[in-house]
């Protein structure tokens, strides 16, 4: 599953030194890397950034990746295809993940969906998957349900997909760390390898712990009258409001609900840390979901989570073409007893 690219800085520690729920121990690049399999093999130094990473076990998964700037660090299972974490050095993560399925590996051909948590990329829109899949649900295998392979490129980790075998596309994703902030960035890249000519867009889903409150600026422009695209009906999401330019909701433990923005930022606000992600909208391209570049989506209990989702642009591709998008994620502490107003002060808006 590993793979290893000349032109590494990285250290890496296996096994025996991991902790029990793993990928807590870090080191900082040096020029070797450790395997019990290959012993030390030599590595030319490229970066003398503060970066470390950690290949180790993590509840379960034993050969998940770490990568730490000391602030925050981010955990990546390339077991199930996922960035299972991203937190504050020592600190809870508003990532939600099912303790129910630690440790478990996906299966392409099951009906049955295997929502492990964290981070990931489908293609979009959905409506489409059943003219390609058969099935409509669960999710299309090489984006959901199989392991893909991890490599290391400089103070970078990369996930790279097998290629699905309904899309014909490849997914890769690195993940990086800003050096001396709590931020990291995920470039998702889709690759068309073969088969005929598909129209996708990337669709970066971030599952989250129960929020007290999902924010998003509405565009001055919003092609939404509302502000926003109800995605479910009649079925809105609760205390869903609009209020100078500042769309607030909260999830409702009864039903699923979904809205769609024209977006290019949302806010997770919890009681103590906040996360924001930007992901930029491209002026006058087409997007899914009713011209929509960020959702909302809130479950029901008893998996008390909500996703934010992030949406690129679809087109056309054919062999040998690439879709790439890019998704910054701000980890930020709360400073006012109200959510609102915290999240005013992050997203720029006026009080």
């Amino acid at each position: 599953m590993f793979r290893l690219v000349p032109g590494l800085a990285i250290a890496a520690v296996l096994g025996a030194q991991a902790q029990r729920h793993g990928a807590e121990q870090l080191t900082r690049p040096s020029n070797t890397l450790r395997s019990p399999a290959t012993g030390a093999i030599p590595i030319v130094p490229t970066s003398t950034a503060p970066i470390q990473i950690r290949i180790g076990p993590y509840f379960g998964w034993n050969r998940s990746i770490t990568i730490s700037n000391g602030k925050v660090e981010a955990v990546a299972v390339p077991a199930v295809g996922r960035v299972m974490q991203f937190r504050f050095v020592g600190q809870s993560s508003p990532f939600w993940e099912d303790p129910a399925l630690r440790g478990k590996d996906p299966d392409p051909k099951s009906s049955d969906w295997g929502n492990f948590g964290g981070d990931k990329t489908w293609p979009s829109p959905q409506s489409d998957w059943s003219q390609h899949t058969q099935r409509g649900w669960p999710p299309p295998p090489a984006f959901d349900s199989m392991p893909v392979e991890a490599s290391i490129r400089r103070d970078t980790v990369v996930l790279t997909s097998p290629v699905d075998p309904y899309y014909g596309i490849r997914t890769e994703r690195v993940i990086a760390l800003a050096h001396d902030a709590p931020v990291m960035t995920i470039t998702t890249t889709y690759e068309k390898v073969d088969g005929a000519p598909v129209k996708a867009g990337i669709w970066v889903i971030t599952q989250l712990d129960e929020p007290v409150g999902v924010f998003c600026p509405v565009p001055t422009r919003s092609k939404f009258e509302t502000g926003y695209d109800p995605q479910s009906g009649n079925e809105l999401p609760a205390n869903l409001k609009v209020d100078r330019a500042l769309l607030s909701l909260t999830r409702d433990p009864r039903k699923s609900t979904k809205i769609g923005t024209d977006s290019s930022r949302l806010l997770w606000v919890g009681s103590t840390q906040m996360l924001l992600i930007d992901s930029p909208r491209i002026a006058n391209a087409e997007y899914p979901d009713n011209g929509s570049s960020a959702e909302v989506y809130t479950n029901p209990d008893p998996r008390t989570y909500v996703e934010l989702e992030m949406l690129g642009p679809v087109k056309l591709l054919k062999p040998g073409d690439t879709l790439q998008q890019v998704n910054t994620y701000s980890l930020l502490p709360r400073q006012s007893s109200d959510a609102a107003t915290d999240a005013r002060r992050v997203l720029g808006l006026s009080r």
